[in-house]
């Protein structure tokens, strides 16, 4: 057999026991008369001695061998002299009676440490290795032991995990798709699903009440830190639910993995609607790590000769307590930061509250120390504090002052990763209206539940309906999200007209759902979970490429082994495809 034992395993109960172990090379170290060699695996490091005293043929074999060689030895397991506290297997060693070379390696392009040499696109480019090293392999593990943890909640709650099929027919709504040819079928395609939904609904129709599956899913857009083309989810469906039993269901599933994998006892999570979001954070996913609420001092600002409070239509900031003594270079800093062309503010204005009792603020030409105590009993500001102030169009300014208010958090060390601060957002706005194209757009897709209360404004003001949807936010990051259904085929109907869907075209594409609600819908609703951004989160990393093994790039190229790429002409001719070339 290749190994008796893995290289994580040996204790100091092993001593005298001979053992097999194979593995990596991870470090060789020689000492003149003796030689060690780090053997490691997935399990762990053992620490293998060749003594020139007892057996030089070994020892100059292994002095002969390299990093990341695969090896198995034999040997009796020894307790070491220089133990070594930082390592499991620290007190054991093995004096090496045997050894084969079981393959060679090349020198790695990078060191295969917990802190490597190598940049993203070369350890990208070199996967496989990368994964050997600690962080990645504890992320994996980690990943692993939330998936088994959420199949284990829920099939406790009753839910059964179906597969749902991953070709299927494309729809306009939403992301773009990815589309696959189908060679039996010329000139048609499937698309890669975005997410299971039609078919998590029909489940429900088919009387499956509690549905889940890990399931991977697949948009054509931009990518980002904790975006990639193909992503997974936790993805569910309940029958015969209404919007507190999802929530409940779910946070008690959130707990239950902060408990398993951090043991963070959370406490339960507040609910607040969408728009108070939007107007105390301005954004639906905030950051509740921290305080510093939006101050609106719209009122008290007007009515000077300062031009451009006086044309605002809103004026607002936060109070960053125990800052006043920002230097002007640090205030300089801020608005420039406010400024950058993602942001777009025009300016900032600042208001310190000294520790003396006084004031002082970049328009001080403009407004007397009264005006500016107003300003300070309106942000509740204490003495040693300071007011940030933005102004313009109410829309564009919640999101900057959103963007000032995370930025002076992560300035103030308030955003602590090992702090977890979850909430959910309820109350969405149904609809989104798009200037450009003068109609509406489901802000989460057409099968949206409206608010009871607020169906009757469909006729007369649909932009002021809420959704019965919901979304779990923890630190700032959009962790999960969901909606109670239509399941009533008329006003699923409705909603496609409002949608802009002609009836032939709403047959056309969702017939087939149309037609299952006819026999019978329940009422039900869902939730799904970004399961990589999850995992992210527990691990303490910023981007998801770390918990994926096999990620994309930033271009959305598989480096590793050069993805997507041209395919042969005789394949595009079985699909029927052909290739226009560029006439330049």
């Amino acid at each position: 057999m290749y190994r008796t034992h893995t290289c994580g395993e040996l204790r100091i109960e092993h001593v005298n026991q001979e053992v097999t172990l194979s593995g990596w090379i991870q470090r060789i170290r020689n000492f003149g008369g003796m030689t060690f060699i780090d053997l490691r695996d997935r399990y762990g490091i053992t620490q293998l001695v060749f003594d020139m005293e007892s057996n030089a043929a070994l020892c100059e074999q292994a002095r002969k061998l390299g990093r990341e060689y695969v090896i198995q030895i034999l040997g009796q397991v020894q307790e070491r002299s220089n133990k070594n506290a930082n390592m499991p297997t620290g007190e054991v060693e093995i004096p090496v009676k045997s050894l084969a070379v079981l393959n060679k390696s090349e020198v790695p392009p990078f060191t295969i440490e917990d802190e490597s040499d190598g940049g993203d696109e070369l350890r990208m480019r070199y996967r496989y290795l990368d994964l050997r090293r600690n962080p990645l392999k504890e992320n994996l593990l980690l990943r692993h032991r939330m998936a088994q943890e959420v199949r284990k909640y829920l099939d406790n709650q009753a839910f059964i995990e179906v597969e749902t099929p991953v070709l299927i027919r494309s729809t306009p709504e939403g992301a773009r798709d990815f589309v696959v040819p189908s060679r039996m079928n010329p000139h048609q395609f499937y698309a890669l699903p975005q997410s299971p939904q039609l078919f998590k609904q029909l489940l429900m129709v088919s009387g499956y009440d509690r549905y889940f599956q890990i399931v991977k899913c697949f948009r054509d857009e931009d990518l980002r830190a904790d975006r990639q083309p193909e992503f997974t989810q936790i993805d569910c469906e309940m029958a015969f639910v209404e919007q507190e039993d999802i929530l409940n269901t779910f946070e008690g599933l959130t707990r239950h993995l902060f408990k398993i994998i951090k043991n963070i006892d959370l406490q339960e999570f507040p609910r607040m609607t969408f728009a108070d979001a939007m107007e105390n954070y301005g954004n639906d996913k905030p950051d509740l790590r921290f305080g510093m609420k939006f101050v609106e001092i719209t009122n008290l600002a007007k009515q000077k000769d300062f031009v451009v409070f006086n044309d605002a239509e809103y004026i607002a900031g936060i109070c960053a307590s125990g800052c006043a003594g920002y230097t002007r270079k640090e205030l300089d800093e801020l608005t420039k930061f406010v400024q950058r062309s993602q942001i777009g503010a025009k300016g900032l204005v600042y208001a310190r509250y000294n520790e003396d009792g006084t004031f002082k603020s970049s328009v001080d030409k403009f407004y007397e120390e009264s005006d500016l105590k107003k300003w300070a009993e309106a942000f509740d500001a204490k003495p040693g504090d300071l007011m940030l102030i933005l102004a313009g169009p109410k829309k564009k300014t919640l999101p900057q002052l959103s963007e000032l208010r995370l930025e002076m958090g992560s300035r103030l060390g308030l955003r602590d990763k090992n702090v977890f601060s979850p909430l959910w957002v309820v109350d969405f706005p149904l609809l989104e209206f798009d200037d450009e194209t003068q109609r509406f757009y489901a802000m989460h897709h057409p099968f949206t539940s409206p608010k009871k209360e607020d169906i009757h404004l469909l006729e007369t003001n649909p932009g002021a309906i809420r959704a019965n949807a919901y979304d779990l936010v923890i630190n700032g990051v959009e962790v999960g999200g969901g909606s109670i259904r239509i399941f009533d085929d008329k006003l699923q109907q409705q909603m496609f007209g409002i949608l802009g869907f002609s009836p032939e075209d709403a047959e056309a594409q969702f017939g087939f759902l149309m037609s299952a609600f006819k026999y019978g819908a329940p009422p039900h609703g869902g939730v799904a979970f970004g399961f990589d951004r999850f995992v992210a989160m527990l691990a303490g990393n910023d981007t998801i490429r770390d918990v994926i093994a096999f990620p994309k790039n930033n271009s959305g190229r598989d480096v590793m082994i050069d993805s997507p790429s041209a395919i042969h002409p005789d394949q595009l001719n079985e699909l029927a495809i052909s290739l226009k070339k560029n006439p330049s």
